[in-house]
């Protein structure tokens, strides 16, 4: 059990908005309900006061503290997991996940997640709120995630993630011939009747995803995607929305359009590729310390490439 200040103030976008979802959009990946029991156990104050409210309405520029405390569903313990890591010092981390990898453990997932392997990596993680975790890729998603190493960090990039100032950007092979560039802004909440997808509701919180092409064959296309929001699965719904699913998406995609006439051993390709075609290939942030502009790319995973190389050369 964790626990680390932290403070807000709320920006005019959010003026008006209920209490508990004023702090959902602030915090992140932090979910509603587990803000709505801190909320009615008394940790959050509003202003000078402790508010139980969570409709309670906050106001432009009014102060929240938030005195948190992340629970994990078990005890999280070191396991020696190898670790790809591209960037290292006294403040943080960033590590390149590879797809099949949880992110933290939870029901159903108690060992072999990235978590045990930074606190084996890193025992004085065991301080810090996930092991020093502030944000997360889905477990069949490859790529970039930064990780803080003490509480100092831990606040500064906690706090630059809900400011929208890191900088994250995906590459993903997606079914369909995709002509140009867009933006998608469509909020998302969980689906109405499978709580374990998401999907685009009017009552979803804010999503902004931003596309360009990279490059496009007859059925299929590679784009670069930025974020400009983070929510759970965005990328992989908001693309889907678009008529444009990402390959291999157990959830979102769709399997087997477009493969006629194909040959064979792409045929094989794509129907044995078992995972979201998605990688997150950029990081950007400021040093939590020195403020220097990291910047980080990591290239597409071997399984992303072998896919790419079976469709041939791109129009």
């Amino acid at each position: 059990m964790s626990s680390d200040i932290r403070v807000f103030e709320v920006p005019e976008v959010l003026s008006g908005m209920r209490l508990d979802r004023a702090l959902a959009e602030l915090m992140g990946d932090v979910s509603r309900s587990r803000i709505q029991r801190w909320i009615g156990d008394g940790r959050v104050r509003l202003g000078a006061d402790i508010s139980t409210n969570q409709r309670a309405s906050v106001t432009s520029g009014q102060r929240i503290e938030v005195d948190p405390v992340f629970e994990a569903l078990v005890e999280p313990a070191p396991e020696a997991i190898e670790l790809d890591v591209v960037f290292e010092d006294s403040d943080c981390l960033v590590i390149n996940k590879p797809a099949g990898l949880v992110v933290h453990p939870g029901a159903g997932q108690a060992r072999g997640t990235l978590q045990n392997a930074l606190l084996h990596l890193d025992p004085a993680l065991d301080r810090l709120p996930r092991a020093g975790l502030v944000h997360r890729l889905d477990k069949l998603t490859s790529g970039l995630l930064v990780v803080a190493r003490n509480p100092a960090s831990y606040h500064a990039l906690s706090s630059a993630m809900q400011a929208r100032e890191v900088h994250r950007s995906y590459q993903a092979l997606v079914w369909g011939r995709v002509i140009a560039g867009a933006t998608i802004e469509a909020p998302l909440g969980r689906h109405p009747t499978d709580r374990t997808r998401f999907a685009i509701r009017r009552d979803g919180r804010q999503a902004v995803t931003h596309y360009r092409v990279n490059a496009r064959w007859a059925y299929h296309s590679l784009l670069d995607v930025r974020l400009e929001t983070g929510r759970t699965h965005q990328i992989r719904v908001h693309l889907q929305s678009v008529g444009f699913p990402l390959v291999g998406d157990p959830q979102y995609g769709r399997r087997g359009s477009g493969l006629a006439g194909a040959l064979p051993e792409l045929q094989a390709a794509l129907t044995g590729f078992r995972r979201q075609a998605l990688h997150a290939r950029k990081l950007g942030f400021s040093h939590p310390t020195t403020g220097e502009q990291i910047e980080l790319t990591a290239d597409l995973p071997a399984d992303l490439q072998q896919l790419i190389a079976a469709l041939g050369a791109p129009e």
